[in-house]
């Protein structure tokens, strides 16, 4: 009997997720870098694949039904899904998973590590560095310790990101709608609407999933309302943000500055301006890119898809986003 196969949609995975799958039975293929819909149509044409490990592109009504009637699994290489039709997945009884968690620490480092360098000026002080200034008497940063630090999603990452900024001395407040009522489970000031939030923000880190509450959620209205001079910091999901409205504030100085690992279109355009602004910094959507994250979210996706491929439930906690149509292989 042939393998299963699984199609990667990208270039690449980690070894051990490779060993995993063909050691569970299953083939593994590549659908190439940023793959679009006519890549993937081609790929599955030429794979037929009972699951699709999914990490870049869109999966979309269309690639699902032109994967029909053998596939049965989309499992996310991360945690955002936003990339995947999840109202078309559960119509054609497929089951969709996410490897919730396995990249939180990774995220939420690089986010700390921005609000940081940013806090500090450390891009600009470089900067006048290799251009041959000596800013010691001219350049002031700014303290951490006492800098107000607002966190918009209060889950495996962005409760990280509160006990980092708690730890160095930040005053921590967070809005989540999706907690029980009462006080946060960790370090932290609840807040109960987003316009207060942002009032009292002077670093805003934004670690919620992309979806319809959020999608637009940081526009002009949204920035104005912040403290003059505050940093953004977004390694979330590229739609929650304005851009144009957050170039805006960064040439108005209303922001600071922004640190940028996540944008709404990916690759980012190469004569985009958030490339070159001198108030921003940014990163290739890379902040899960260490041997710890990588390694959690491409195994944490072949489990779950030699799970469904079996029939039962995938083992990683929240991993199960639609549970489709979940029965052994024939």
């Amino acid at each position: 009997m042939d393998r299963p196969t699984v199609l990667v949609t990208a270039a690449a995975l980690a070894p051990e997720a490779i060993a995993m799958l063909e050691d569970g039975g299953c083939a593994v293929a590549f659908a190439g870098a940023y793959p679009d819909e006519a890549a993937l149509r081609a790929a599955i044409a030429a794979h037929r694949p009972a699951a699709l490990l999914h990490r870049q592109g869109v999966v979309s009504a269309a690639i699902m039904d032109a994967a029909a009637p053998a596939l049965r699994v989309v499992a996310r290489h991360g945690a955002g899904v936003d990339g995947i039709d999840l109202e078309a997945a559960a119509a054609r009884g497929l089951t969709v998973t996410r490897a919730a968690g396995a990249n939180a620490a990774p995220v939420a480092e690089h986010a700390v590590a921005m609000m940081l360098a940013l806090l500090k000026d450390l891009p600009a002080a470089t900067a006048a560095m290799r251009d041959g200034r000596w800013e010691k008497t001219t350049r002031i940063t700014r303290d951490v310790a006492g800098t107000r630090l607002g966190i918009v999603g209060y889950g495996a990452i962005g409760s990280r990101v509160a006990r980092m900024g708690d730890a160095l001395g930040m005053e921590v407040a967070a809005l989540d709608p999706h907690l029980p009522p009462g006080a946060l489970p960790g370090p932290g000031a609840r807040v109960a609407d987003l316009g207060a939030l942002l009032a009292r923000s002077d670093v805003l880190s934004l670690h919620g999933p992309l979806d319809a509450g959020t999608r637009g959620l940081i526009g002009a209205a949204e920035l104005a309302r912040m403290p003059r001079g505050a940093i953004l910091i977004h390694t979330a999901r590229g739609g929650m943000v304005d851009e144009a409205a957050l170039l805006d504030a960064l040439d108005s100085g209303q922001l600071a500055g922004a640190g940028l690992d996540v944008f709404a279109t990916e690759p980012l355009a190469a004569d985009s301006p958030l490339r070159t602004h001198p108030r921003v910094l940014a990163t290739p959507h890379l902040a899960a890119s260490t041997p710890r994250g990588a390694l959690g979210m491409s195994t944490g996706a072949a489990e779950s898809i030699l799970a469904v491929l079996a029939g039962r439930m995938p083992a990683l906690p929240g991993a199960l986003v639609v549970p489709g149509t979940l029965r052994a292989a024939a």
